[in-house]
C-alpha cells in the first residue's frame, strides 16, 4: 500500500513539474525562419547572394540588433518582461522605450522565430511589457513613452505594429496557450480602429490624443502621418475583424497617396511626413508646413515617410495589389534615376520635388527602397545595389529596425499572417 502510494505521489509530481515546463517553454513554430516566401509574380530578390547567404545576412544582423536593442525588463507575475531600447547601451535613450520599438520588435522576434530558440519566450515578454504600460486615454493601446513625461498617450504605428506582430504570434504559436494572441489582437485591432482612426476620414489619427478634436482644429481626422499608412497590416485585419471597415480604409489612404504624388510629388513619387487638408491650392490633401508637429521638414520626405516605400511596397509584395505597386513603384523608380543608380548618392531626406535636404548617406533612406525596389525586374542590378549598402550597415535603434524588417523582405522572410 505504501508502495502505491509513494508511485502515485511520485507520479504526481512528476506531472506537475512537466505541466510547469509546459506552461514556461517555447511551443515549437509553425512557421520557422527560413520560410522563403513567395512574393507576388513577376518581383524580384537579390540574386548576387545565394538564398542561404540573404539568410545567414538575416541571422548576423539579428544578433546585432539583439545584442543592443533588446533588454530585459522587470518581472510581472514571475514572467521577465522585455523591451525594445530607443538607443544603444551607454545613451541615455537606452533607458527610453517608445511603444514603436515594442511593435517593430515583436514583428521581428515573430518572424526570426526556429532560428531564435527562445521566440515565443521574448515576444510574450514584449507583450506584456506593452500592456503594462497603457496609454492614459485608450488602456487596450500603449502608451508612447517609457518612461513617460508628463502623462502618456499613443502613437498609432506602435499599436498598428503590435496588432500585426499578434496575428503572426497566431500562425506561429496557436492562441491556446500562455496568451491567446488572437484575442489579443483582436482586442487591440478593435481599440485602433475606435480610438486611432477618423471617424469619417477612415484615416489614421496621430495617436488617440487626436481623436475627438475637431475638423477645424491643427490635429484631426485629416492630418494624418504618411507613415501610418499600412495597407498590408489593414487587410491583415480585415480578416479577422471588420473585413468591410478595413477595406474601406485602404481605399481611403491609398487615394491620399495618389493625390499627393499626382499633386505635389509627379516626378518623384514621394510623400510628407505629414499631410493635412487645409490647402490653399485646391488640392484634396497637401503635405503640411513646416513645424507642424515635429520639425522643420514636417512636409518633406524626411525620418517618418521615410518608411513609406517599405509600408506601401510590402503590399504590393505580399498581397499583390496593383495600387500598392504603382504607388511603390513611382518613388523607386525616380530615386535610382536621381541618384545616377550610384548608392552613395542617396541622401537623408528629400523635399517631395527630389531636391536633397541632409548630406550623409542613412541606411534608414535606403532599405526601405529595396523594398520597392524588388517591385520592378528592370531594376535587378539596383536592388543588388541598394542591399549590399546596408545588409551590414549598423547606426542606431530606428536605423537598425527598420533595415532589419526590410533584410526580412528582402530575403523573402516576411510573410502575411
Amino acid at each position: 500500500m505504501y508502495k502505491l502510494f509513494l508511485l502515485s505521489f511520485l507520479l504526481f509530481l512528476n506531472s506537475c513539474t512537466f505541466g510547469s515546463a509546459q506552461n514556461t517553454s517555447d511551443s515549437l513554430p509553425k512557421k520557422p525562419f527560413p520560410q522563403h516566401f513567395v512574393y507576388a509574380p513577376s518581383t524580384i530578390k537579390p540574386n548576387h547572394r545565394s538564398q542561404e547567404q540573404l539568410d545567414d545576412d538575416v541571422r548576423a544582423f539579428y544578433g546585432y540588433w539583439k545584442k543592443n536593442y533588446l533588454v530585459e525588463a522587470e518581472s510581472s507575475n514571475g514572467q521577465i518582461l522585455y523591451r525594445i531600447a530607443f538607443g544603444k547601451p551607454g545613451t541615455d535613450n537606452y533607458e527610453v522605450t517608445v511603444s514603436e520599438g515594442q511593435g517593430y520588435g515583436m514583428l521581428i522576434v515573430a518572424l526570426m522565430a526556429g532560428y531564435e530558440p527562445k521566440a515565443q519566450t521574448l515576444f510574450d515578454g514584449l507583450w506584456v511589457f506593452a500592456s503594462s504600460h497603457p496609454s492614459d486615454i485608450d488602456s487596450r493601446l500603449m502608451g508612447f513613452r517609457v518612461p513617460s513625461l508628463n502623462g502618456n498617450d499613443s502613437a498609432f504605428d506602435g499599436d498598428a505594429d503590435m496588432a500585426y506582430a499578434l496575428l503572426l504570434a497566431n500562425r506561429q504559436w496557436g492562441s491556446n496557450g500562455r496568451i491567446d494572441y488572437l484575442a489579443e489582437a483582436q482586442t487591440l485591432i478593435t481599440a485602433i480602429r475606435e480610438s486611432t482612426m477618423g471617424k469619417v476620414s477612415k484615416l489614421p489619427l496621430l495617436g488617440d490624443w487626436a481623436s475627438g478634436i475637431p475638423d477645424n482644429e491643427q490635429y484631426n481626422q485629416y492630418s494624418p502621418r504618411s507613415s501610418d499608412f499600412m495597407p498590408a497590416h489593414f487587410r491583415a485585419y480585415g480578416a479577422v475583424v471588420d473585413s468591410n471597415y478595413w477595406i474601406d480604409v485602404i481605399t481611403a489612404t491609398q487615394k491620399v497617396i495618389d493625390d499627393i504624388q499626382s499633386g505635389y510629388a509627379s516626378k518623384t513619387g514621394l510623400l510628407p511626413d505629414f499631410i493635412v487638408n487645409t490647402c490653399a491650392d485646391g488640392h484634396a490633401y497637401c503635405p503640411a508646413e513646416e513645424d507642424f508637429l515635429e520639425g522643420p521638414h514636417d512636409g518633406h520626405f524626411f525620418y517618418n515617410a521615410g518608411r513609406d516605400p517599405f509600408r506601401i511596397g510590402s503590399d504590393a509584395l505580399l498581397n499583390n495589389d496593383a495600387t500598392s505597386k504603382a504607388q511603390a513603384q513611382k518613388m523607386s523608380l525616380w530615386l535610382q534615376t536621381a541618384s545616377e543608380g550610384i548608392v552613395e548618392n542617396i541622401k537623408a531626406g528629400y523635399t517631395l520635388d527630389g531636391n536633397p535636404i541632409g548630406d550623409y548617406f542613412s541606411s534608414f533612406f535606403v532599405a526601405p527602397f529595396g523594398v520597392a525596389a524588388m517591385l520592378e525586374p528592370s531594376q535587378q542590378s539596383w536592388l543588388n545595389s541598394l542591399y549590399d549598402s546596408v545588409y551590414q550597415d549598423h547606426e542606431d535603434y530606428y536605423e537598425d529596425s527598420v533595415t532589419l524588417l526590410c533584410l526580412l523582405i528582402m530575403s523573402g522572410n516576411y510573410w502575411n499572417p
